[in-house]
């Protein structure tokens, strides 16, 4: 299985390009600000042809570049519907502090959804590029979020997981649309009830594993709690 890490814009934001191997189709994943250059650039290197767009928030930083590449190729995008708003309003869902730098960066808009835009479900199989990846919905950082699991050939769980969980630590529910309280239940359930061999790529810093967040991240203890 081949996957690219290609960490983008300047909050350094995980996109990533997922295929079974070389030479072939391939999905890609969390395309934020300044994305498609280096999404064209993995495409071309390991000769990749992509078949859809995931993403598993609405926030800005992971869906920036998203109707940019999937409309010129007409590739559908997939989100769970409780962001879709954020698509169009990037700037709802965050603080009114961040709001007001993000409105001066981004400009006044409009900002306008992929033109074949789909939902995702918790339990949702999406089976595209010769890849089963299972859908998991994980509300907490919004209300949106979801995680991608895949499976690779040798049997490991491979997570894609957006900004629920990083490397010692997990996101921020401080936001418009967080919740604590589900994040806490999201953790347990899409974290802690898994395989420590799982692999955790996060929407931002170095992959880890399941194992190594179960002993390690303070923020898996209290959700365990």
């Amino acid at each position: 299985m081949l996957i690219a890490a290609l960490p983008s814009g300047p909050l350094a934001a995980n996109c990533y390009v997922l295929a079974p191997a070389e030479g072939g189709e391939c999905v890609v994943v969390d395309p934020g600000q300044e994305a498609a250059p280096q999404v064209d650039k993995a495409l071309a290197e390991h000769r990749l042809t992509p078949v859809a767009v995931l993403l598993t928030h609405g926030h800005f930083d992971h869906v920036w570049s998203a109707a940019e590449i999937a409309d010129e190729r007409g590739l559908p995008v997939y989100l769970h519907p409780e962001d879709r708003g954020l698509l169009t309003e990037p700037a709802a869902g965050v603080d009114p502090g961040f709001a007001a730098q993000l409105s001066a960066l981004l400009g006044p808009g409009p900002f306008s959804e992929p033109a074949d835009l789909r939902e995702v479900a918790d339990g949702s199989v999406l089976e595209l590029a010769g890849l089963r990846l299972e859908v998991q919905h994980t509300p907490g950082h919004t209300p949106g979020s979801v995680v991608y699991t895949v499976t690779t050939e040798d049997g490991v769980p491979v997570m894609f997981a957006g900004d629920l969980v990083f490397a010692g630590s997990i996101g921020r529910t401080d936001f418009p649309g967080g919740d604590t309280a589900a994040m806490d239940r999201s953790l347990a359930d899409a974290v802690l009830a898994r395989p420590d061999t799982t692999r955790i790529l996060p929407g931002h810093g170095p992959g880890t594993t399941v194992e190594r967040e179960r002993a390690t991240n303070p923020y898996l203890r209290q959700a365990s709690a």
